[in-house]
């Protein structure tokens, strides 16, 4: 990863918070627990993948539509996200396999 990647990366992000300071504030609320969650759960391509971005166009199309945020997503905002990354490895899985010795022990 170069110098123009690591900037580029920045960009991205600038411009994936601004949509997230763009929405409203019960929303951005949620979506920054929905963010501390997953780098916590820490999905393998939070990062590189689309999930937050996907997040974001889920949340501005329930503001289009006048839908409260957890109208949308539901109380549970954890069982929401696990709903999200259920079929995706996370680091947290790659760990508990590293300490058990068994491969997929993770995944039941």
């Amino acid at each position: 990863m170069g110098i123009r990647d690591i900037i580029e990366g920045k960009k991205q992000w600038r411009a994936h918070m601004a949509r997230v300071k763009a929405l409203p504030p019960d929303y951005q609320i949620v979506y920054k627990e929905m963010q501390k969650y997953l780098f916590k759960v820490g999905p393998i391509d939070l990062l590189d993948g689309s999930l937050l971005p996907g997040i974001v166009d889920f949340f501005e199309e329930g503001v289009a539509t006048g839908k409260g945020v957890l109208e949308l997503i539901g109380n549970d905002v954890a069982a929401f996200c696990d709903g999200l990354i259920k079929d995706s490895p996370t680091f947290a899985a790659i760990y508990q396999e590293s300490i058990s010795g068994k491969p997929g022990t993770a995944e039941k």
